[in-house]
């Protein structure tokens, strides 16, 4: 196998009994880095620190992610304007915080038979925070419900 130590020395190419040697020796694990090659290469290393060290930049790799969610808004195809107003205003706060909306809408009874005023209502809240988002996804009617999602503007 080729033998490669801790600090990159290459040892060239020692049977498996020298390496294994060669690492107690040394104090430090026998690694196979490449076992498909001819001959293996296998490398001199302390893998518990080795480990730690994955495993710690994973954590911070975590860290500095950031997770979108989505949030939801509910209308309603007879709301009022003031309504719409305080609904539009709390979906710029989700869209700011850089979260995903989900604008939906209920029909019940008779507005079934109406879903184009239902699609003018979503375009309408639409219109209210186009500054702070991006359409997504078109008002799409699904049976008695139409939603409509918004991300944020970049």
């Amino acid at each position: 196998m080729r033998l490669i130590g801790a600090d990159g020395t290459q040892y060239g190419i020692v049977s498996r009994n020298q390496a294994l040697q060669i690492a107690d020796e040394a104090e430090l694990d026998l690694v196979k880095i490449s076992p498909n090659a001819l001959p293996p290469v296998c490398k001199l290393m302390n893998y518990g620190k080795y480990r730690f060290e994955l495993l710690k930049k994973e954590k911070e790799a975590k860290k500095n992610q950031k997770v979108t969610e989505i949030k939801e808004i509910r209308l309603s195809m007879t709301i009022d304007v003031g309504d719409m107003n305080v609904k539009a205003k709390q979906a710029t706060k989700f869209l700011q915080a850089g979260n995903k909306v989900k604008v939906s809408l209920k029909m019940r009874g008779r507005q079934n038979a109406h879903s184009g005023l239902c699609v003018d209502v979503m375009n309408e809240f639409y219109e209210m925070v186009k500054d702070y988002a991006v359409m997504s996804k078109k008002p799409l009617t699904e049976g008695k419900n139409i939603t409509m999602m918004l991300d944020p503007q970049q």
